[in-house]
């Protein structure tokens, strides 16, 4: 199968298939952090989703035809529910106003990933604007059903493709904040030391169980 992971820098989802014997790629406009300029397609995902013949980081030119499948990680910075507050025009104005731009750009990314031609489509973003904007997701996932003890609410949007299955339910691990309002992750918590675009660079990534069952159950169809 001939795998395209958009918006990938991590490598993550691309390796697990790999594992498997499939002709991944992932595809950034930052350099890959996962080891394999190989299998890293450094530039525009819109350009690259278009298949044909692409280009990876060690210079050779692969005949990849048509994408099997896509699998999608758009940027969440303006779409995700967390940002809501610096929408509001009347505290922060122009900001605010540029902000609502950027949404719409970012909405208009995820979309062109909608409309491919890839008959097989996952997208993947937290809870968010894109569930009014464009249809609720097909599912919400989370990493302790995959194995690993976290939360974080992951929204998959799919075509031709079946809902994941839970691989391994575990407990979450879970902090409590000391003034008791609220409860947070570790991994979550551990990534405020991280200077901005290394934390989002962080938070970004996806976790392994969730790749394995990726490359597990979607690689087999």
């Amino acid at each position: 199968m001939k795998v395209l992971v958009a918006c990938e820098e991590s490598q993550t989802v691309c390796k697990a298939f790999r594992e498997r014997g499939h002709e991944a790629y992932s595809c950034d406009i930052q350099k890959p952090s996962g080891g394999h300029p190989e299998w890293h397609i450094l530039g525009d995902a819109l350009k690259a989703i278009e298949g044909g013949q692409i280009v990876t980081m060690d210079g050779k030119a692969h005949a990849v035809g048509k994408w099997d499948l896509l699998i999608a990680h758009p940027p969440c910075t303006y779409l995700t529910v967390t940002g809501n507050r610096w929408f509001d025009i009347s505290r922060y104005g122009g900001k605010a106003v540029q902000r609502y731009k950027d949404r719409e750009e970012a909405a208009d990314f995820f979309m062109r990933f909608v409309k491919c031609n890839s008959p097989k489509v996952a997208i993947e973003n937290p809870i968010g604007y894109m569930s009014t904007a464009y249809q609720k997701p097909t599912q919400i996932i989370h990493p302790y059903m995959f194995g690993d003890p976290a939360r974080k609410a992951t929204c998959l949007w799919l075509k031709g493709l079946p809902k994941l299955i839970p691989t391994d339910i575990v407990e979450p691990e879970i902090i409590h904040y000391k003034n008791g309002n609220g409860t947070d992750n570790p991994w979550h918590m551990e990534t405020m030391k991280l200077p901005p675009k290394e934390r989002a660079k962080e938070r970004s990534k996806t976790f392994p169980g969730i790749a394995a069952a990726m490359a597990e159950q979607w690689g087999s169809l």
